[in-house]
């Protein structure tokens, strides 16, 4: 069994908490993404799993072992690092050897087990190079390479895809979801990225100031965020947020963000009937704005008008600024609009998937669904 059970974790710098009270369970063949912004406590907690960083308190188990006091070769876990630190004096088949020549595998088994990874990477042509020799997509097929040679309990991933551009991540997004279902095994993976954690998390753990946040699947944590620092995080671009106020009028509800007003939804009436006359935050991610030229099949239950500022076309969608008021939204609308600059223009709102936050923080969702 390759779970992970984390109790109670913390990790003091001095007089700095890093990482408070962290309780988590990574089940067997999970693909787990530690997500936050820098200085959060992710890296920390991942090098804590590693045994590169010491416990200040709590217990780490891996399968049914406690391993805090256990050094890091003997853990059955294999870390892949921001930097490659490939040994640029040896070929790729051997800086993939040589952790286990280290630990005296058979020549035999060693040539095995570097061939089985390197087909699985499709790198068998890029054995005997340099590393000097290879792109960056490459150095870091060979450094992935390094640990499945290993076959461990536990794959660390700690941001490996932040030195690469934009179009290898993807692709690189795309190998480490197909690695993942190959070797049938655990992964935690740390990034601040939230398309990566997205895109190839099974789980997702929301960090911030070295708390857990919030703990989900990636569609959990986008349709039902806990607060507002979770749902400005996920997503792109980030959700937008207004603030509002939850207004009674003949005997329906509507949400007052000032320059517009927006009707809630009847089944939403008895969630926030508490909430009348209380100010709010709204939230509207920018792809449940539309055109209302050319809305898709989503519920479309109100709109408002705003004046374009800037029209950007990203092809397969357009994404516009716009500004209501006071208030500065982005909405991402059909690539079919003919909405430009200083043009006033009708938003509609799918108003199922808007969402209400207390003004308080750490600025909590108000359930408005039942889920």
């Amino acid at each position: 069994m390759s779970n992970v059970r984390l109790e109670n974790v913390c990790k003091y710098f001095g007089d700095v908490e890093a990482v408070s009270s962290f309780h988590l369970d990574v089940e067997d063949k999970e693909f787990l993404v530690l997500l936050g912004p820098s200085g959060c406590g992710k890296s920390t907690t991942l090098r804590m799993i590693a045994g590169l960083e010491e416990l200040s308190e709590g217990n780490i188990y891996i399968g049914d072992k406690l391993v805090n006091d256990m050094p890091p070769r003997d853990r059955d876990i294999a870390m892949v690092f921001q930097d490659y630190a490939l040994y640029p004096h040896m070929t790729v088949r051997q800086n993939m050897a040589f952790g286990l020549k280290l630990r005296k595998f058979p020549k035999s088994e060693i040539n095995q087990r570097v061939d089985e990874a390197a087909e699985i990477l499709g790198i068998q042509e890029l054995l005997d190079r340099k590393p000097r020799e290879l792109s960056g997509g490459q150095r870091q097929r060979v450094a992935v390479g390094r640990t499945i040679v290993r076959k461990p309990a536990v794959f660390l991933f700690d941001e490996p895809l932040s030195n690469l551009d934009a179009k290898l991540r993807g692709q690189m997004r795309a190998e480490l979801s197909k690695l993942h279902d190959q070797l049938n095994t655990t992964i935690i993976y740390v990034t601040h990225d939230q398309v990566e954690a997205m895109t190839m998390g099974t789980k997702i753990v929301i960090m911030k100031d070295g708390v857990v946040n919030q703990v989900g699947t990636p569609m959990e944590i986008y349709d039902f965020p806990v607060n507002k620092f979770v749902a400005g995080f996920i997503g792109n671009p980030g959700m937008n947020f207004l603030p509002a106020r939850i207004a009674p009028k003949d005997s329906t509800l509507y949400v007052d963000a000032g320059s517009f007003q927006l009707l809630i939804p009847p089944e939403k009436h008895s969630y926030l009937q508490s909430k009348a006359e209380r100010e709010v935050i709204l939230g509207i991610r920018p792809e449940h704005l539309q055109d209302v030229a050319f809305p898709d099949d989503s519920k479309i239950t109100d709109s408002f008008k705003a004046v374009v500022e800037v029209v950007e076309t990203l092809g397969a969608e357009v994404q516009l600024d716009v500004v209501c008021g006071e208030h500065n939204l982005v909405a991402r609308v059909d690539p079919r609009t003919t909405a430009k600059r200083h043009q006033e223009r009708e938003l509609a709102v799918n108003m199922d998937k808007i969402h209400i936050f207390e003004t308080e923080p750490p600025n909590q969702r108000v359930k408005t669904e039942e889920r």
